[in-house]
């Protein structure tokens, strides 16, 4: 039982950093860092890094340049588009530290699943984002950002203090994801296409030629 406990630990963390990841990194490892040093959480060897002061001092600064870019509309989906090469790799290789002394197998395949969960959930934020930019105030982009830093912060916390509860909403998360991501594509296809015809000069005789653009 103690096994399979440790087992689900670990697949908390692993997943849960991948996840986090994927909406802000900066956050994931300076909330990571803070709870390492404070002695909340004993982090696996490798990713132990993250508590050192150098470390969250530089992703603290990063933080607060993407807490602010991450507001302004447009700006923010900029910022996502740059994070695509960032995220992605940075999710990837926090979820193998995060597995702990392993073989490099479970190492590789740890990658593998927190790469692709990082990748889901960064694109999932980035065509939202695209969406959200669409209305002509500020609110809603606002409560967006808000709610994906608490989203972050909570979820680790969980990942680390109720493991099993994390995993079962991570799962559910995941089919929510799987079930969203056509539709926040189409929408995103949509809103490329308007500012195409928009700046091409070409008559628009789509059906969202009325979409409303945020000024």
């Amino acid at each position: 039982m103690e096994e399979y406990s440790t087992l689900i630990q670990t697949i908390a963390l692993t997943m849960g950093v991948a996840w986090a990841s994927g909406i802000n990194l900066y956050g994931t490892l300076l909330a990571l860092g803070i709870m390492s040093n404070t002695g909340y959480v004993d982090l696996p060897v490798d990713l132990q890094v993250v508590g050192d002061p150098l470390v969250i001092a530089a992703v603290a600064l990063m933080y607060g340049v993407e807490f602010f870019a991450d507001k302004v509309p447009g700006i923010d989906t900029g910022w996502d588009t740059l994070h695509t090469f960032v995220r992605i790799p940075a999710g990837a290789l926090l979820a193998a530290a995060a597995i702990g002394d392993v073989t490099p197998a479970a190492e590789i395949a740890a990658a593998i699943v927190g790469g692709s969960l990082a990748a889901g959930t960064h694109f999932t934020k980035a065509g939202s984002r695209v969406l959200i930019n669409t209305s002509p105030e500020p609110v809603s982009n606002w409560a967006a950002s808000i709610t994906e830093d608490i989203a972050v912060f909570a979820g680790l916390w969980a990942a680390i203090a109720h493991p099993y509860a994390f995993v079962g909403l991570l799962i559910v998360f995941i089919l929510l994801m799987i079930w969203l991501m056509p539709k926040l594509w189409r929408g995103v296809i949509r809103v490329l296409q308007f500012f195409i015809t928009l700046y091409s000069g070409k008559p628009d005789n789509a059906s969202d030629k009325n979409l409303p653009v945020r000024k």
